[in-house]
């Protein structure tokens, strides 16, 4: 069967798809990745409003898993992408259900033409405009700090910050939040 109208109608899709926004977080290497929502959203919306739909197709494998993304247009016409095979890192549920979202992940980018976002350059260059915590705003932090007795070395990692003085201003609300958090727990255990 020729595939000219899914050919066509993926041409226009391809046109209007989004980068995949890095909006999760990796805990071990604290880093930002786009998770399966943020692929999905990134094409969805081009391919329907184009009359594709996308499936991804499971096969059986032993040591991981086996996706296939597969576009199908309204005409009946499909396109096969090709198997993509991920070992899982641990034989149980959890080991393959990464693996699963994984490979469904990097099949739909792969299959779409798609990247994540590059927000190297984009990191870089808020760091450099947003603006800083005052002297009077870092101040404040380091008493309340002092004041719940916080291990000012784990916190300044939980912010991301070698000092408070490279604090964004933005970040303010999320330090003093994480503080007054752990003066609430002080206070319920001395109840």
């Amino acid at each position: 069967m020729e595939n000219k109208q899914i050919s066509a109608a993926f041409v226009k899709a391809q046109k209007a798809f989004s980068p995949a926004l890095k909006t999760a977080t990796n805990p071990h290497f604290k880093s930002k990745y786009a998770g399966l929502d943020a692929c999905v959203e990134a094409v969805i919306d081009a391919l329907n409003d184009n009359g594709i739909a996308f499936i991804q197709e499971t096969s059986e494998c032993t040591d991981g898993v086996i996706v296939e993304t597969v576009f199908l247009h309204e005409s009946g016409e499909e396109r096969r992408c090709g198997k993509l095979h991920v070992p899982a890192t641990k034989q149980d549920a959890q080991g393959y259900g990464s693996a699963l979202t994984y490979a469904r992940r990097y099949s739909l980018m792969a299959s779409c033409g798609i990247a994540p976002e590059d927000d190297d350059g984009n990191a870089a260059s808020k760091a450099k405009k947003e603006p800083l915590i005052t002297e009077k705003q870092m101040a404040d932090i380091i008493a309340l700090a002092q004041e719940v007795k916080a291990d000012m070395t784990g916190f300044r990692k939980f912010l991301g910050v070698n000092k408070l003085e490279e604090l964004p201003v933005s970040q303010m609300p999320r330090a003093v939040a994480a503080l007054e958090s752990k003066r609430t727990k002080q206070e319920d255990i001395s109840q």
